[in-house]
């Protein structure tokens, strides 16, 4: 199977955990936007979607899903995103589409979080992929001085503006192994909006796309 093939299949494999009249979760990414495309076959059984980027937003109303302000919403059963890697432990790093402040807010809210991935982002620990964090602009020399104090070496992503209006600086160079630790150090710098590290509430199943099907992982098991 192609990537893109397994995509399909963990977007396809996550409307099970849709219940009937809920307000859906909905991050971004190429992974996400097949789950989208399955969500539209039952659109009519759900109330509509939170989203958590423009993207997402254009293409939910596209599918002719209602699209639902957070702050409108009282309770959300299930958010189904992806993820840049996942480690055993449920961690992840995100915000390779540079939504990932808008993603951990809607995570934060969910009582469940899906991730949906093919089994490529499947690591042991967490820091091949570059961990993005999202700064105020005025922040960003700051900021990057910081993050090369605690090892890693950041690199402004040119061109990029988040849709809060912020910059990404995309830390290599780090091998996380204590993400909770590192997330809290790396959030608590003034500039800061948020870092790409979902270790305080990471996902609670993952849907990995394999070769041999679909595996589904628990946090915990």
């Amino acid at each position: 199977m192609s990537r893109d093939e397994l995509k399909k299949a963990v977007g396809q494999a996550a409307l099970k955990y849709v219940r009937p009249g809920a307000v859906v979760g909905v991050g971004t990414g190429s992974t996400v936007a097949h789950f989208i495309d399955a969500l539209a076959t039952m659109k009519h059984d759900i109330e509509g979607a939170v989203s958590s980027s423009e993207d997402s937003t254009a293409k939910l109303l596209a599918c002719g899903i209602p699209v639902i302000d957070l702050n409108n919403v009282d309770q959300l059963s299930v958010y189904v995103d992806g993820a840049d890697e996942i480690n055993p432990q449920m961690q992840m790093i995100k915000g390779g589409g540079a939504a990932l402040t808008r993603e951990k807010i809607i995570a934060a809210v969910a009582e469940q979080f899906i991730c949906i991935a093919d089994a490529s982002k499947q690591v042991d620990v967490l820091g091949h992929f570059p961990l993005p964090v999202e700064v105020i602009p005025m922040a960003r020399a700051y900021v990057a001085r910081e993050l090369v104090k605690m090892g890693g070496l950041p690199e402004y992503r040119q061109h990029v503006v988040t849709d809060n209006g912020n910059i990404i600086l995309d830390v290599y160079n780090l091998s996380i192994v204590n993400p909770a630790e590192l997330e809290r150090k790396i959030n608590a710098l003034p500039g800061v909006v948020t870092v790409g590290l979902f270790a305080a509430r990471g996902a609670d199943v993952a849907l990995i796309g394999t070769e041999d099907g679909v595996i589904t992982l628990k946090k915990g098991v």
